[in-house]
């Protein structure tokens, strides 16, 4: 059982900057898929950055080259730094991570973005 803390949510002018934090109960090593996802009011929950183990990480279109995901192994911690943030991107955010042949989610945080 892997759990998931996020944090970093909240309210942001457009053009603004937010980092969001997930906390793994897990060491990295055991992780072969991390990534992060996002649920808008009335939209199903989409892909935002997917960082396969040793692989290459994969950006939806909409947030190529405004975001970045990264890790920090001896903390356990992945981040989601996100720039020129724009209205659109309003969301729960959620991190996702596959041990094995289990997927785990974080309890998400809102991002709200104001024009």
């Amino acid at each position: 059982q892997v759990q998931l803390v996020e944090s970093g949510g909240g309210l942001v002018q457009a053009g603004g900057s937010l980092r969001l934090s997930c906390a793994a109960s897990a060491t990295f090593l055991s992780i072969n898929v991390m990534g992060w996802y996002r649920q808008g009011p009335g939209k199903e929950r989409e892909l935002v950055a997917r960082m396969p183990s040793g692989g290459r990480t994969i950006y939806a279109e909409y947030v190529k080259g405004r975001f970045t995901i990264s890790t920090d192994d001896a903390k356990n911690t992945m981040y989601l730094q996100m720039k020129n943030l724009k209205p659109e991107d309003t969301a729960v955010y959620y991190c996702n991570m596959i041990v094995g042949m289990r997927g785990y989610w974080g309890q998400g945080t809102q991002v709200t973005v104001s024009s």
